[in-house]
């Protein structure tokens, strides 16, 4: 069930599938919600999933402050919106910064959380360096060209030469992105600090999803950062690059499942 209210007067839109405990799961850059339909579709008789698109992103509109801190205040209306208490909340890539971020901003919002290919480390000069050439290239040609080009490389070699529909469907699905929001994201994640402390004090378990051959969170990265908390669940996609939730979609439910049931 699609879902629509007004936040700061501009519209925000979620999903509500399922029935059972309740849980947010967060999309990255260049994405909406639907990426997460082999997710839903598994773990919809179990759960309750409540999917943001986020601003920007499919059918809700940018907001005044689309910094990490203001995406996760939008989150945050969400769960009350809904009138929750607290909830697991599974954050793939950008979205998984927006989750430190709640959890740092909102604690009593998150019973668990997850980073699924994502990082609390803040982005190095080279990755800012990367960013400010993505936002020329977005400006110049557009966002539709920009992501034509980037989201091919998100994906592993493996996936690639097996499933190249995967790549042709992402590619397909983003191309109502505006310049704006974009360069929104990138200048928002640019600016967003670094929150390995998050991990160090976090008073909840968190789990970890990571890509052998992700390109765009190196795994050493994520094998560092596991070893913060004081419980966390760990698990290597053998296949994948960045997009595991598509890329080995039956591994990832069940790493899903497995840790939604167990906190």
């Amino acid at each position: 069930m699609k879902k629509q209210f007004l936040y700061q007067n501009k519209k925000t839109s979620y999903s509500i599938t399922g029935n059972g405990k309740p849980v947010v799961f967060i999309h990255g850059f260049g994405e909406d919600g639907d990426v997460w339909k082999n997710q839903v579709e598994f773990l919809k008789d179990k759960f309750k999933l409540i999917i943001p698109d986020l601003p920007g992103s499919g059918q809700s509109e940018m907001i005044d402050d689309m910094s990490m801190e203001g995406m996760a205040d939008v989150i945050h209306a969400i769960i009350r919106e809904e009138k929750l208490e607290a909830c697991p909340i599974i954050g793939h890539s950008m979205g998984g910064y927006i989750t430190l971020a709640i959890a740092d901003k909102y604690p009593g919002d998150i019973t668990a959380f997850g980073l699924f290919h994502s990082s609390a480390y803040a982005d190095s000069e080279e990755k800012k360096a990367v960013r400010l050439k993505g936002i020329d290239f977005i400006r110049q040609h557009g966002a539709f060209e920009f992501l034509k080009t980037a989201i091919p490389n998100l994906f592993s070699q493996q996936t690639k030469d097996e499933q190249p529909e995967l790549i042709a469907e992402q590619v397909a699905a983003s191309n109502n992105f505006s310049r704006e929001a974009l360069v929104s994201y990138y200048e928002a994640m640019m600016k967003r600090p670094d929150r390995t402390e998050m991990l160090q004090k976090a008073a909840v378990q968190v789990l970890f999803i990571m890509g052998k051959y992700d390109m765009a969170i190196p795994l050493t990265d994520g094998l560092e950062q596991c070893q913060l908390p004081e419980k966390s669940y760990i698990h290597i996609l053998q296949k994948s690059g960045h997009m595991g939730m598509l890329e080995e979609a039956d591994a990832s439910n069940w790493i899903l499942e497995k840790f939604l049931l167990e906190i």
